[in-house]
């Protein structure tokens, strides 16, 4: 079993204050992180039929993610051609065969093609592909959307894929999970008042677990040592003797998932997939968190519970299971704003320091820095 990264010192800073509060910071992470990296947009079972759509904010873009009439997934920047009017105004919706301007009814196909206009006969010249909606690079994983602002996306199996290998050992070890056909049970959405990045820090981590997650370390009593899952290649943490399943109450869960091992079962991973997305994995569902970067100060969390479609469908009640881990989420969202006010402080011009158990984070304030070339 292999160490994630290996620590260079003894003594390891943190990020100085500023990278959480400044706003030309923020501004630098919008363009050469959000906008140049593949986000997790939505899951792909929200569009569910042609025109379906929702519209995500990436950085300094709003993007829609959509249906065409194939259905056929698409990602267009969410911008009228004509004078730059927002396109759509609502957060979710069906388009009904086309997408119109409600500023001047420039109107387009579910494909992004310019189809009509006031007075568009009166201009033979406009190239209506041209100057059709921008399309924005599009992949389908894991039953989600993941989409990419970049002229020159990077590798999709390197940058994401690549994350899970580097945390697993291979990517196998995810697909015997079948996340793909499992089925949405519930979706909490927490809008949470601090940086992205102490939201990042705060999962890779469990240094805190004893201190603020009394349910968690009661099915998972490993983690009140603070060490995180992550900090081993390959391993997760191994639920605890009386526990039963991964509930707030450690009774049993909703059954096994087919596809898990063995070595897979009685167990929980812990996997960040940079810069935006969470993934945990118990024997019988996956908890799916993808983050929305508002402001410095401000993120939105959207976490999804899934399970078998027979679970779901069947009305069985799910509740135990959801608790354990929305009550995680507010811990840990709480804690984060509890930090959120201090990263103007004075005192934290300069950072603070990382004991050994998290040096992982300090690998991920290297990654940050290189990214931003600071």
């Amino acid at each position: 079993m292999s160490i994630i990264s290996t620590p260079q010192s003894s003594v390891i800073p943190t990020l100085g204050g500023a990278y959480y509060v400044d706003p030309a910071v923020f501004a630098s992470e919008q363009e050469r992180i959000l906008e140049a990296m593949w986000f997790c947009a939505a899951r792909s079972a929200d569009l569910d039929r042609p025109g379906a759509f929702r519209t995500v904010q990436v950085g300094r873009e709003s993007v829609i993610v959509s249906r065409s009439r194939r259905g056929e997934p698409r990602a267009f920047l969410n911008v009228c051609r004509h004078r730059g009017a927002r396109l759509c105004t609502e957060q979710s919706g069906v388009a009904e065969r086309r997408f119109q301007c409600p500023y001047h009814a420039w109107t387009y196909d579910l494909d992004g093609k310019l189809i009509a206009a006031p007075n568009l006969t009166g201009m033979p010249d406009i190239d209506r592909v041209e100057y059709g909606l921008r399309a924005v690079a599009l992949r389908e994983w894991l039953g989600y959307v993941w989409i990419c602002l970049a002229d020159d996306p990077p590798s999709f199996e390197d940058s994401v894929i690549g994350e899970v290998v580097d945390r697993l050992g291979d990517v196998d070890a995810l697909s015997h999970y079948g996340i793909d056909g499992l089925a949405l049970g519930r979706r909490i959405v927490y809008d949470v008042a601090a940086n992205w990045k102490l939201i990042v820090e705060n999962f890779m981590e469990c240094y805190h677990c004893a201190t603020i997650h009394p349910e968690l370390t009661e099915v998972l009593p490993e983690f009140a040592d603070g060490y995180a899952a992550q900090y081993f290649v390959g391993h997760g943490a191994e639920f605890g003797a009386e526990v039963a399943g991964f509930t707030v109450d450690g009774t049993e869960g909703v059954g096994r998932l087919p596809g898990i091992t063995e070595d897979q079962d009685r167990r929980y991973y812990a996997i960040t997939v940079k810069p935006l997305v969470f993934i945990n994995l118990v024997p019988d569902h996956v908890i799916f968190h993808r983050m929305y970067p508002m402001a410095a100060d401000r993120t939105v969390v959207e976490c999804d519970w899934l399970y078998p479609p027979e679970a779901v469908e069947s009305g069985r009640d799910l509740s135990r299971s959801v608790e354990l881990f929305h009550r995680v989420n507010q811990q840990d969202f709480e804690a984060c704003e509890r930090c959120q006010p201090a990263m103007s402080s004075r005192l934290y011009r300069d950072g603070g320091v990382l004991v050994p158990s998290e040096h992982h984070i300090g690998a991920f304030h290297a990654w940050l820095r290189e990214r931003l070339g600071t």
